[in-house]
């Protein structure tokens, strides 16, 4: 069995760093047989947390991802997350299950809710917190929240994650979203950690790629799970494409390379508002 490297939720729940995202999965029937295949790789190489959502293709990709787990659940740390619009005190039970349904699983390792919605903050924790105690769900966490939006979470409620939109081109949340997780011991979960293909011509990244006989896309991925409680979540729906972001969490960055992509891709020097994809 490939291990990768874990970080630890809040609970001190080890979960691997690299992972595997699923947006825009599922959605083509003719594509599902090479889909199944790469999840399935995925979990073989190690990469055994598979996000998902209600939302990507309207449960499509759940189902890929419940077909893709069956028979190695007890394998598998997935993770879902109720939409806004359905995020209040009843619909968040009935979204959780409808996601389980999908899933063919008893339970969601990590439930999350996407982004913040009209619904009050403490309705949806509570909702969600009663998933736990019922086994639904065995964590907790949020997605797309900034600093302002963690500080209006209930008081002593601590979200297992916060996935954000993260990588070389989206460094917003370094300026005070990531020290603000950190305080509370929360680790970040990277989205579109190479900005869904859109970096990989960079100059700057390439150079670095060629230095190590490396990919761009390797270099991007390399460069987020610098961090040691940072996950990141790429999607790949090819097996080759698994393979090489298995490859990236192997890649280690030096001082030179990360100076080299500073000056490329500048860190923020003030808040900037978090971004969504």
């Amino acid at each position: 069995m490939n291990v990768v490297r874990t970080v630890n939720l809040p609970s001190g729940t080890p979960v691997p760093a690299l992972g595997q995202g699923t947006w825009h999965m599922g959605d083509d029937p003719s594509r599902r047989a090479e889909e199944l295949d790469a999840l399935r790789t995925g979990i073989d190489l190690g990469m055994t947390l598979i996000d998902t959502a209600e939302m990507y293709g309207s449960g499509a990709a759940e189902e890929l991802v419940g077909e893709a787990v069956e028979g190695r659940r007890d394998e598998v740390f997935l993770v879902s997350k109720v939409l806004p619009s359905n995020a209040d005190r009843h619909g968040t039970v009935e979204a959780c299950r409808a996601s389980l349904r999908r899933l063919g699983t008893d339970h969601i390792d990590l439930y999350l809710l996407h982004w913040r919605g009209g619904v009050p903050l403490a309705e949806t924790v509570e909702a969600l917190e009663g998933l736990v105690r019922a086994g639904d769900i065995r964590h907790w966490g949020v997605s797309n929240l900034d600093t302002d939006d963690l500080a209006d979470l209930p008081e002593g409620a601590v979200p297992a994650t916060d996935q954000i939109l993260y990588n070389l081109s989206r460094r917003g949340p370094e300026f005070d979203l990531l020290p603000r997780c950190r305080e509370l011991s929360v680790p970040v979960m990277a989205y579109s950690p190479v900005e869904q293909g859109r970096l990989l011509d960079h100059p700057a990244l390439r150079s670095v790629a060629d230095a190590h006989g490396a990919t761009p896309a390797q270099v991007a991925l390399a460069w987020v799970l610098r961090h040691d409680d940072v996950v990141a979540i790429p999607k790949a729906s090819s097996r080759g494409h698994v393979e090489e972001n298995r490859a990236a969490a192997d890649l280690r960055l030096t001082d030179e390379d990360r100076a080299t992509l500073d000056e490329a891709f500048p860190p923020p020097t003030r808040k900037r508002p978090l971004e969504i994809l």
